[in-house]
């Protein structure tokens, strides 16, 4: 049996565990009910999400619920329909076909972990939810039918009579009809399909036998006063030739057949409405006058039937014919009257709006999502459909599949060689400028969204004039400013935040800068970001705008800016409204407003197609490349290792004046071993200080925003959280192990693991299987001492070094706790520095002795920088960067 892989069992866990059962939409359930899922689902998921497939759609169900619900539900329903289930019982097989696989992905949901939902996924999935049914019913007594009556009493299982339905060439009988049954000679292996007329041999003398075959045939008669007279007349035992009126009522009462238990077999026309008229509305076959969503599209409206194109006339034409099925150029078409008449009036009203109406680029790409609403037609009872002409095709598929886009070199005052996929990313970034349209870089965190960005801005401020305003949260000002002096140092920019509003006041904007840097908090406060109109504005863990309603949405969104572009590793959660308010930002009025995003939502729970219709309506706009993706892993090192640039707070920068001051009146006096004792217990405080004030002063209240390095923890572990990874956070200091998880299960909503010196060794071999194990546990918190060797926990592909032992072996060892043999995924090391204080100087002296010597450094920690003398030492524990 295939078998999903581990690292795909993992992100499962966001489906099928207790996580899954979104609260808000589960309240209103009895807890009895919810209990019992959350434990079947804890017990063996596959065996409870098969059996939740036998249950009618409930309220509580999520959207990923759902989904898996759907898939269980229809291998329930194709399993059910298997004529040979009984003679085959356990060693049946039922396959997804490609059409329901590709279904399948359109219907997908916007969900967390949605990446990884492709065909080997889906059939991995649907193989272990077939292995349930086949365990079970190998041991189970009655018969198959008894079966699934027991676990649901409206499921039939379908009987052994199949109705045929083929073309004949005959003019006057253009169809043959003819009714089967399956049977299973006794030396072969699988069921044969015989006429059924064999079956009055076969059961000869057999009454009941005989009446029982045809139970199907009998119940669908007691619908059709067709099939109930070719059962009394005994034609339905022969095979027959039709006229198109019979052939026509035999297609119409298919649904009555297949609920009766009948296996329909008929052309694939029909199934599929291939030869239905339908109305096409072709949009921008030329390239616009100007650029952007606003750009004037042209647009015209056809008749089709198939491939082909008809007429008005033609159109009419049939409405003049009885109502059946007509032949049309050799294919077989229905005449049904209302819905020709409702196909005229919308082709009508559309040709209309080409005389008297405009139709802007967004207007045109909303036409997908929603025709009915753009013009004001009903579509309920018609088949449309909107096909975009040469120059739309070919702009949205550049955007879509951007490895094509014409190359733009870099400017020559950036630094960096980008890889091939940051490259491809600029590139698209450039274009979607050059187009005037709103863009999302939705890279998978470690990806380098950064670089691409700067290298972008680095490009427009070179070859063209105007000024970009980035905002972001505040704990990344530090790792932007790193990455801009680094690959664009000629780059100017500007700083503009302050700890509090009142500062804010003074905050002026200096001229003769390119880039502009401010927080999300400082962005609601500083009127003079919405004075001006920028070139760009772009948002960093751009998903802090998700909630359309706050305060800080609304003034992000008041800002004036002639492209928009926003950055993000979560671009997709499970609330649309989410995705609605990010769309809102870049490219206002692509899906609507917020009112009719919401009517569409809704029409989602009765029709899952519309998930397709969104996701190919903001693909153009969103550029998102995964880790996981074989095109990307290629160009990665396996172990991607970044520093993580934290400030102080204004409590830390108080306190660690304070102590610089102590330490410069002490060193005027020590020396010796009470000198080298002074200087390692100083280093000692000053980590301790830059972890957080509370465990300097030895409290315990541990507030997030008194520590730069907690909220950037935050940043990195909300990610981790939405992605469903897991991360192992190692620490020096045993006393700061607690408060870091008493952070950490409010980020991930549930409690992770501590491992300490004090941490029993049973207990630690219990935590480490636990971790590893399919059971979501999010994060693990370490001493580096006690968690730095011997473990094996592969489960996560994060490691955090929270503090720094300023010694690579020791680090390295520590990090390989997750980067080890039977690690499947790419493992992402943030190494948090303190900017302007001890760490990020020490950072600097370990990483320039490493491209000299990697074994400079000893085991002792610390114990080199005692050597200094007093002057050197003062500079290495100024406060640099830090007002």
């Amino acid at each position: 049996m295939t078998r999903l892989k581990m690292k795909e069992i993992k992100v499962l866990n966001a489906y099928f565990l207790p996580e899954t059962f979104v609260i808000d939409e589960v309240k209103n359930q009895p807890d009895n009910t919810i209990k019992i899922w959350i434990e079947a689902f804890e017990t063996d998921k596959y065996s409870a999400l098969f059996h939740l497939g036998f249950l009618k759609k409930e309220k509580w169900f999520s959207p990923s619920i759902e989904y898996l619900h759907h898939i269980a539900e229809m291998l329930i329903k194709k399993l059910s329909q298997q004529s040979e289930i009984e003679l085959n019982r356990d060693a049946v097989q039922v396959d997804l076909s490609e059409g329901e696989l590709y279904q399948l992905k359109e219907e997908l949901p916007f969900l967390i972990g949605m990446e990884y939902v492709d065909d080997n996924w889906l059939r991995g999935l649907w193989e272990a939810l077939l292995d349930v049914f086949k365990s079970e019913i190998k041991d189970y007594d009655g018969t198959v039918a008894r079966y699934f009556v027991e676990h649901n009493a409206s499921i039939n299982v379908v009987g052994r009579v199949f109705f045929h339905l083929v073309e004949n060439k005959e003019e006057k009988y253009p169809f043959a009809f003819m009714a089967t049954y399956s049977t299973k000679p006794v030396k072969s292996k699988r069921a044969v399909h015989t006429p059924l007329k064999n079956a009055l041999a076969e059961f000869d003398g057999d009454e009941k036998k005989l009446l029982s075959l045809i139970s199907t045939v009998i119940k669908a008669a007691e619908k059709s006063a067709f099939i109930s007279e070719l059962l009394e007349s005994g034609e339905l035992f022969s095979p027959l030739k039709l006229t198109v009126k019979e052939a026509y009522t035999v297609l119409k009462e298919i649904v009555i057949y297949e609920e009766a238990g009948i296996m329909c077999r008929v052309p694939d026309w029909w199934r599929k409405r291939n030869n239905s008229i339908r109305l096409s509305v072709t949009v921008g076959e030329k390239e616009p006058s100007k650029i952007g969503l606003d750009a004037i599209m042209d647009f015209l409206p056809s008749l089709n039937i198939g491939d082909d194109v008809i007429t008005e006339h033609d159109l009419k034409a049939f409405l003049d014919m009885a109502e059946g099925l007509v032949q049309y150029k050799g294919k077989w078409v229905e005449i049904d009257k209302k819905k020709l008449e409702a196909v005229l009036l919308a082709f009508d009203k559309v040709k209309d709006l080409t005389k008297d109406e405009v139709l802007s680029l967004g207007d045109a790409m909303r036409l997908e999502l929603n025709m009915n609403k753009l013009l004001n037609i009903s579509t309920d009872e018609i088949d449309v459909s909107v096909s975009n002409g040469q120059w739309l095709r070919s702009m949205k598929e550049s955007l879509i599949h951007p490895a094509g886009i014409e190359k733009v070199g870099t400017a020559s005052s950036f630094h960096a060689t980008l890889r091939a996929y940051q490259e491809t990313g600029y590139h698209w970034l450039n274009q979607m400028s050059q187009l005037g349209f709103g863009a999302c870089l939705a890279d998978d965190m470690g990806l380098g969204k950064t670089v691409q960005m700067i290298a972008f801005l680095e490009y427009r401020r070179v070859n063209s004039s105007g000024q970009a305003l980035l905002i972001l949260p505040a704990s990344l000002i530090g790792n932007w400013q790193k990455e801009i002096e680094k690959f664009a140092p000629e780059m100017p920019y500007q700083i503009l935040h302050k700890s509090d509003s009142k500062s804010s006041e003074t905050l002026q904007i200096r001229d003769g800068n390119f880039l502009y840097i401010t927080t999300y908090g400082m962005a609601v406060r500083l009127e003079v970001l919405q004075n001006r109109q920028w070139d760009y504005l772009i948002l960093d863990e751009a998903q802090a705008i998700k909630n359309p309603g706050t305060k800080q949405t609304k003034a992000i969104k008041g800002i004036s800016a002639k492209m928009r572009i926003a950055m993000t590793g979560t671009p997709i959660e499970n609330r649309l409204s989410d995705l609605w308010s990010l769309f809102d930002f870049l490219n206002q009025g692509l899906l609507g407003t917020t009112k009719e995003f919401t009517e569409f939502t809704k029409g989602l729970e009765d029709n899952t197609s519309g998930y397709a219709k969104l996701r190919k309506m903001i693909q153009p706009f969103l550029l998102r490349r995964l880790k996981t993706d074989k095109s990307i892993i290629v160009d990665l090192p396996d172990k991607l290792e970044m520093n993580a640039y934290t400030t102080l707070s204004k409590k830390q920068i108080a306190l660690y004046k304070q102590l610089i001051e102590q330490i410069s009146e002490k060193l005027k006096v020590a020396e010796g071993i009470e000198r080298k004792g002074l200087v390692l217990s100083s280093i000692m405080k000053f980590k301790q200080i830059c972890n957080h004030p509370d465990q300097y002063m030895g409290r315990e209240d541990y507030k997030s925003e008194h520590s730069g390095k907690f909220e950037q923890l935050r940043e990195i572990c909300q990610i981790i959280h939405e992605k469903r990874e897991r991360v192992l956070i190692f620490t020096q200091f045993r006393e700061m192990t607690e408060p870091l998880s008493d952070f950490l299960s409010g980020i991930f909503s549930k409690e992770g693991f501590v491992l300490h010196g004090g941490t029993p060794v049973k207990k630690r071999n219990e935590m480490v299987e636990q971790f590893n194990g399919e059971h979501y546990i999010p994060y693990m918190v370490l001493s580096l001492k006690a968690g730095g060797v011997g473990l094996n926990l592969t489960a996560a592909n994060h490691v955090i070094h929270f503090d720094r032992w300023w010694n690579p072996a020791v680090e390295n060892q520590a990090t390989d706790r997750a980067f080890r043999i039977g690690q499947t995924k790419n493992v992402m090391v943030h190494k948090f520095v303190t900017k302007g204080t001890i760490e990020e100087k020490i950072d600097a002296i370990i990483e320039e002795k490493q491209k000299l010597s990697g074994d400079i450094l000893s085991a002792g920690g610390e114990q080199w920088i005692t050597e200094y003398n007093n002057e050197e030492l003062m500079k290495m524990f100024a406060l640099g960067g830090v007002e």
